[in-house]
């Protein structure tokens, strides 16, 4: 059983890191331009694979990029079917990752509290 969960882990960083450069260097597409594959999560079958995404711009809509990743998807897959040695290459769903952008989020509420709060002590102290 260890042995299938470290395979299907090795299998899942392959397929993320080799989404990652065809990305960059084999989509033309404008709409996955800034792309990152953060994760992904392949099936203990190897049939599935779930790759999350996140964007350069944490602001900006991940509709028109998913739809693209969505588009490529059989092209991609075809791209790994070559890079890897595996009999099985995974079918690609693509999911926007919205840790990535959770976190900015978070960020910059903390900077915006921990400024409010030095301009509080600040105007305290000159009262």
């Amino acid at each position: 059983m260890p042995r299938e969960f470290s395979r299907t882990k090795r299998v899942s960083e392959q397929v993320r890191r080799l989404l990652n450069q065809l990305i960059l260097t084999e989509l033309k597409d404008p709409r996955a331009a800034s792309v990152t594959v953060t994760e992904c999560d392949v099936s203990r079958d190897l049939s599935h694979a779930t790759v999350f995404f996140s964007l350069l711009d944490p602001n900006s809509d991940p509709e028109p990029t998913e739809k693209a990743l969505k588009g490529a998807a059989g092209f991609l897959r075809s791209q790994l079917r070559k890079a890897m040695d595996t009999r099985q290459v995974p079918a690609l769903k693509f999911v926007h990752d919205q840790s990535v952008a959770s976190g900015v989020r978070i960020s910059a509420l903390i900077d915006e509290a921990v400024s409010k709060d030095k301009s509080r002590t600040h105007d305290n102290e000159h009262e």
